[in-house]
């Protein structure tokens, strides 16, 4: 079979392929301790909730509405309706629902917007994104019909007290030039757990409007929901901004709901770009969260229930990691958000590359750094020493896994 320059792009094996391999294989393999993928906790109280809500929508007939109609290729009116009234009142943004536009699911949201900002121009010129700070989402790293379209800088890092680290914006690094056509950041940031400081995000918006190119954040974790995110700082939106959410991290991976805020310009290029490619998202993800939203639970859902789910789990797999791998060499990024810890083991002498491998035999599954450091002009060594690890399975799972991580640890170090 003779494929295209298209098919052959997207033929290739990629992290995020890895990953979602890896989740799969993980779901139908028994004993597998998953602390790499992506899927949200199961939150006891989230599960009722949910439970109840399908019940309510299927006796008075949303669910089976939103199972046998289409919506518009913009999304379900109802909710972009009711979400734009929401992010007005709450934060005074001026928008509408002519703002909004719905996917099925933020990996395609940004496969939309990197590629109708990045890559060949009509004038013969190539535009790139860029990604102020490395790592980055592993899912962005092949989301370009082009090649060579992404381009990053490597970190400052601070060093913290009790073995851990925090990763800031290198400004004096960063490079903005005529070939960029958006910035793109995550906040809070996968694989990291980093949160952007309100100065940085400022900061960030201004470069984008002395250069006229959109700033991109990237919110699936952040406020107002799901609102796993541990840091006080301010949503961000403005003209210039165009904000990713999802429902995937509120407990509904499943349902593939992605959710973007722009100018009412750039929602129309997404409407269209839905129609040709899907002809409409899918409906029962809206369906469902515009019932939530009628009821005046959403926010309440995310701060009072997710949020310190997720603050209690992560401090327990910090501590956890820490009282088991004694070795000074070994460092946790400060979890502010999203649902991993970043594991930094400096002057260890194999790639986490092998790493993973080794551990994967013994039935860990977790996500190497290398796949993080996507658009360097320089692969960095630091990229080598990193481990992303999700920390939203059981206690005692979180205890097998990391025991096993240990013992891989320390024989790679004993080994030098």
């Amino acid at each position: 079979m003779k494929l295209s320059s298209f098919g052959q792009k997207f033929n290739q094996y990629s992290g995020i392929t890895q990953l979602m391999d890896d989740l799969n294989d993980g779901l139908r393999t028994p004993g597998a301790i998953m602390l790499g993928g992506g899927n949200p906790a199961a939150i006891p109280e989230v599960v009722d909730y949910f439970y109840g809500i399908n019940h309510e929508m299927l006796k008075n007939g949303e669910l089976i509405s939103a199972m046998m109609n289409y919506d518009g290729p913009q999304g379900k009116d109802s909710f972009l309706k009711s979400l734009a009234l929401l992010m007005k009142k709450t934060y005074q943004w001026n928008i509408t629902e002519k703002n909004i536009t719905l996917t099925n699911g933020s990996q395609s949201s940004f496969f939309y917007l990197f590629n109708i900002l990045a890559g060949k121009q009509p004038d013969g010129s190539k535009k790139r994104i860029l990604f102020p700070m490395a790592p980055e989402y592993i899912g962005y790293a092949d989301a370009g019909i082009e090649e060579d379209i992404f381009v990053s800088y490597f970190p400052e890092i601070e060093m913290l007290s009790d073995r851990q680290f925090k990763y800031h914006i290198n400004f004096d690094a960063v490079r903005v030039g005529d070939d960029i056509g958006a910035i793109c950041v995550s906040r809070p940031t996968n694989p990291t757990g980093n949160v952007l400081t309100n100065e940085e995000i400022n900061k960030l918006d201004q470069i984008a409007r002395d250069k006229k190119i959109p700033l991109i954040i990237d919110n699936a974790y952040g406020l107002p929901f799901p609102n796993i995110i541990f840091e006080d700082v301010v949503p961000f939106w403005n003209d210039n901004t165009i904000l990713c959410m999802s429902l995937s991290k509120m407990g509904l991976p499943g349902l593939r709901c992605g959710i973007i805020i722009a100018s009412e310009e750039m929602t129309q290029v997404l409407t269209n770009l839905n129609g040709i490619i899907s002809l409409a998202p899918s409906s029962m993800g809206p369906a469902i969260a515009n019932h939530i939203l009628n009821k005046n639970e959403l926010f309440k859902l995310s701060e009072s229930v997710i949020k310190p789910y997720y603050a209690k789990k992560a401090q327990f797999a910090m501590e956890l990691l820490l009282n088991s791998i004694k070795d000074s060499r070994f460092r946790i990024h400060k979890p502010q958000g999203a649902i991993f810890l970043w594991l930094w083991f400096d002057e260890l002498p194999i790639s986490t590359m092998s790493l993973y491998k080794k551990l994967k035999d013994r039935g860990v599954l977790v996500v190497p750094g290398e796949y993080f450091f996507f658009g360097q002009s320089e692969f960095p060594l630091h990229a080598s020493q990193c481990l992303r690890l999700s920390y939203v399975q059981s206690e005692d799972v979180m205890k097998k896994g990391i025991e096993i991580i240990k013992e891989e640890v320390m024989k790679a170090y004993q080994a030098c």
